[in-house]
């Protein structure tokens, strides 16, 4: 069996398509959590007759669930299985983890065509599910809109519960038999100037993230393989694609001219919102661009806003792929820094990279 692992929210294009052929599926997802488990409440895997579609954590669990998956491919019942993590199923987590079970097999239903849409306009919503074999639903909601089938009512309770979650910290959570799943755009937006070997092996890096990103070049047909969440450009004067990104973005400057990275940093600088501004180069580069910055009149607080070299420290290396790999741990290094600020960090319960 094939495995291919989706970004974040890709999952809803990748069973809309399978759906939408008439391919037998099952989405499996993570329902529940008791103690120590190596996935979040929410973490989906789509499951076919060939292939595995995302991952709920490996292991044993995930084993045991797509052979459960396989058998239920001709089925039309979710249903809802536990999972305790101990020394039986060859995994040490210690906690218990609740899969839900969800055969899709007659055609694109109505709500994964409506969260198709909801998501494709970048609207941020719940889809509440009820798990129940005598009365299931699954509702989809927005801060204004509730959408629902014939047979699945709308109970304001629901709907109330899953506008507290899209108004609040906008988590998957889970209360008795309901589950609440937000569905929101990723915030973390990176923008990559320059396409070539190093900028190429930079946006493969980060493509795997939970982000978007922008990937910005002057060349003609210099692009060659874009994935799903890259925005390839193709522009005469990228310096004027700095003012789309949203603030706290990510900018990562690495084009074939230093007088074109100088107008770029520039102007992200002059934005004075940038989460992280990198510049690829040498410290006798950055040098250069201090000094000429200086002579423009720019403060050296804001200078030192930019970041060359650009990497964690400790890799050397000066391959494409081990500097995309350090300037990769560098951006989730800062990120991680800015969310554990803002107060938001892993439950207790998730380590991800533990089970």
């Amino acid at each position: 069996m094939r495995y291919r692992r989706p970004v974040m929210n890709e999952w809803i294009d990748e069973l809309s398509d399978l759906a939408a052929a008439g391919e037998r599926v099952v989405l499996v997802t993570v329902a529940g959590i008791r103690g120590s488990a190596p996935r979040e409440i929410g973490a989906k895997m789509i499951v076919t007759a060939t292939e595995t579609i995302g991952t709920i954590g490996g292991g044993q669990l995930e084993f045991q669930s797509t052979r459960i998956a396989v058998d239920m491919l001709n089925d039309r019942e979710a249903i809802l299985r536990s999972f305790p993590l101990g020394s039986s199923m060859g995994q040490c987590c210690g906690g218990v983890v609740e899969i839900l079970f969800e055969p899709v097999a007659e055609g694109l239903p109505g709500w994964l065509r409506d969260l198709g849409a909801l998501h494709g306009q970048r609207e941020p919503a719940v889809i509440a599910t009820r798990i129940s074999k005598t009365n299931p639903a699954k509702l989809l909601v927005t801060a204004e809109q509730i959408f629902a089938s014939d047979e699945d009512r709308a109970e304001a309770a629901m709907v109330s519960r899953a506008r507290q979650i899209l108004a609040g910290d906008r988590m998957a959570t889970r209360n008795v038999q309901e589950l609440y799943e937000p569905v929101i755009a990723p915030d973390l937006n990176i923008a990559v100037f320059g396409a070539g070997h190093v900028g190429t092996a930079v946006v493969s890096a980060l493509a795997g993230l939970d982000c978007s990103i922008r990937w910005i070049d002057s060349r003609r047909k210099v692009f060659r393989q874009v994935p799903a969440n890259v925005r390839a450009i193709e522009t005469a004067d990228p310096a004027l694609e700095v003012a789309a990104l949203p603030a706290s973005s990510f900018y990562l400057v690495m084009t074939h001219s230093h007088a074109m990275d100088f107008e770029i940093c520039d102007r992200i600088l002059a934005r004075g919102d940038a989460q992280y501004c990198g510049l690829i180069g040498s410290l006798s580069k950055r040098r250069r661009f201090e000094k000429r910055y200086r002579q423009q009149g720019m403060s050296q607080t804001v200078i030192d806003q930019l970041t060359c070299p650009i990497g964690v420290d400790g890799i050397s290396g000066k391959k494409p792929a081990e500097i995309a790999v350090a300037v990769a741990a560098e951006v989730l290094k800062i990120r991680e820094r800015a969310v554990t600020m803002s107060g938001e960090e892993f439950p207790d319960n998730v380590h991800p990279l533990k089970g």
